[in-house]
């Protein structure tokens, strides 16, 4: 990992769906007519020809006054000191945000009109381009061009890139890795004279003390467990039930539905929801949890006092006026601590990670400009370029604290504006980088409000312990793409059919439940990856 300077430190729509089939079927045209050179990008810079590098950004609407998405601070920096140096004009081309994989299908589908360099956060999107031959193989531009590239993103991160062994996407790098939390009303604990629970079994204990003795108070709407069904809530509780698991069995067993795995195979998943039935019915759990997708209830419940323990994203609560905050403020002396409470057969904390990358960085086929585009992304991996990108100017944007750059409260308008735009420009890396994951948890909790930093403090330890990373296959797996939205809706409906089923009805509703996912896609699901995995063995 390289060093920063300063730190010391350092459902797709019918639209979309139709877009990108044109997109394919032009895009093998523009592939076959393309000459081999240009294919393989030439570097008409160092020729001594001034070129033009067309780069996609997203267009959010948000440009302040006297700026646009195309012009504006950082386009101008990189201008004067990528561009100008490397005889380069480095020209923008906007994509609505909210129309991002529709408008790149577009795009991809004019042929000469396709920016150098564009990217997706829809890994389905990238693999589909992969397997229809429009992206450029990047690997010995990366070896020639891209040292500091490849440096700063590491093997970890690339090999999200790769579609069967093949470099065609430079993944983003994400700063941090870390997802889930749990939290418990530590005042509830004190009175009740109880320690912090280690295991998912002394959860169930205290859980029985908060329902049955009501330490705050709440006449009776005392909520043990909050629970909706988001996966921030369930995830931690279900993985915490999953038994060890072969290779084979973490390849071929894993159902991976949008952009996370899902256990519905893995041994232990039943026993989870056995879990959740038993919660449910004898009153220890959210009664609506169902109705609760955008976790709104869980919200109020918490900054009114009555749930006594939840799962959540890492550091949510803490944000200004968040639900810890406004919890303070109805229930005075109310404490929340970041707990690790559920632990599987072995003892440990297990629970998903973000996958190391974020948005795929592609440069299209039909390209002329796939070394300049290699040295764009190498320049801003930089160290010293990359911190001034996403930092600014200091003692406008930042001070120094420890050797962290620190945001600059109530800074003039010129400086705002210039990093407004930040993470939508400095499209190698997602979130801040200082050089190590330490100094990037640490640089994230100085951005919360003071008085909660040491909460959290830990709770991001909490969500970086134990962690485990998405199962990475080299190549798509088509019925993912094809069954994965009507297969989460049945996943939800399963927890949910199976959590709220009389005790002595959850076999027979478990049953029906899987017997209906398996045909509703899970068993193409299933049959897919376990060839894929041979396919993988037998390279």
């Amino acid at each position: 990992m390289i060093g920063i300077r300063r730190a010391s430190v350092a459902p797709a729509t019918k639209r979309a769906a139709a877009a990108f089939g044109l997109a394919c079927t032009l895009l093998l045209a523009a592939c076959s007519n393309a000459a081999p050179e240009a294919a393989e990008g030439t570097d008409g810079a160092a020729q001594g020809e001034r070129v033009t590098l067309k780069v996609e950004v997203f267009d959010r609407g948000n440009s302040p006054a006297g700026s646009t998405i195309t012009d504006n601070y950082m386009t101008n920096l990189i201008q004067e000191r990528f561009g100008d140096p490397n005889n380069i004009d480095v020209e923008y081309v906007p994509v609505p945000r909210s129309e991002e994989v529709e408008k790149l299908n577009v795009l991809m589908a004019s042929g000469g009109d396709v920016p150098d360099i564009v990217f997706t956060y829809d890994p389905n999107t990238f693999n589909r381009y992969a397997e229809q031959g429009g992206l450029t193989d990047v690997g010995a531009l990366l070896d020639e061009h891209g040292p500091n590239l490849k440096a700063f993103l590491g093997e970890d991160v690339l090999a999200y890139g790769k579609y069967k062994g093949v470099q065609f996407a430079i993944p983003a790098k994400r700063s941090v890795l870390g997802k889930y939390a749990s939290f418990i009303r530590q005042d509830w604990l004190d009175k009740l004279g109880m320690p912090v629970p280690q295991t998912t079994e002394e959860l169930y204990t205290v859980l029985k003390a908060f329902k049955e003795q009501d330490p705050g108070g709440t006449g009776g709407q005392v909520i043990p467990l909050g629970m909706t069904i988001a996966s921030a809530q369930y995830e931690p509780l279900i993985w915490s039930f999953i038994k060890p698991t072969t290779e084979e069995e973490k390849y071929t067993l894993t159902q991976q539905l949008g952009s996370n795995d899902y256990p519905t195979l893995l041994p232990g998943f039943k026993d989870a929801l056995q879990f959740m039935n038993k919660l449910y019915n004898e009153g220890l759990m959210s009664k609506d949890f169902a109705l609760d997708k955008d976790k709104k209830k869980l919200g109020e419940d918490v900054s009114t006092g009555k749930i006594g323990f939840f799962s959540e994203d890492d550091i949510n609560p803490f944000y200004d006026n968040g639900s810890y905050e406004t919890l303070q403020t109805n229930v005075p002396g109310a404490i929340l601590a970041p707990v690790d409470v559920y632990a599987n057969e072995e003892g440990k904390h297990a629970k998903p990670m973000y996958a190391p990358n974020g948005m795929y960085i592609m440069i299209p086929k039909s390209s002329e400009r796939a070394v300049e585009a290699i040295k764009y992304l190498d320049w801003m991996a930089t160290a010293d370029n990359l911190f001034e990108l996403q930092n600014g100017v200091e003692g406008e944007n930042y001070t120094m604290v420890d050797g962290i750059p620190v945001a600059v409260e109530n800074p003039t308008e010129e400086a705002a504006n210039r990093l407004y735009n930040v993470g939508d420009m400095v499209i190698v890396s997602n979130g801040k980088q200082l050089g190590s994951m330490e100094l990037n948890l640490k640089a994230r909790a100085m951005q919360m409000p003071p008085e909660f930093q040491d909460e959290v403090d830990a709770a991001q330890q909490v969500a970086n312990t134990d962690v485990f990373a998405p199962v990475l296959l080299d190549r798509p797996i088509a019925a993912q793409t094809k069954y994965g939205t009507t297969l989460l809706d049945k996943f939800n409906e399963m927890i949910v059919k199976t959590t709220m089923a009389k005790p002595e009805q959850f076999e027979s509703v478990y049953e029906t439940m899987l017997k209906d996912y398996m045909a509703s896609g899970g068993q193409a699901i299933l049959d897919e990856r376990k060839a894929v995995y041979q396919e993988m063995k037998a390279d």
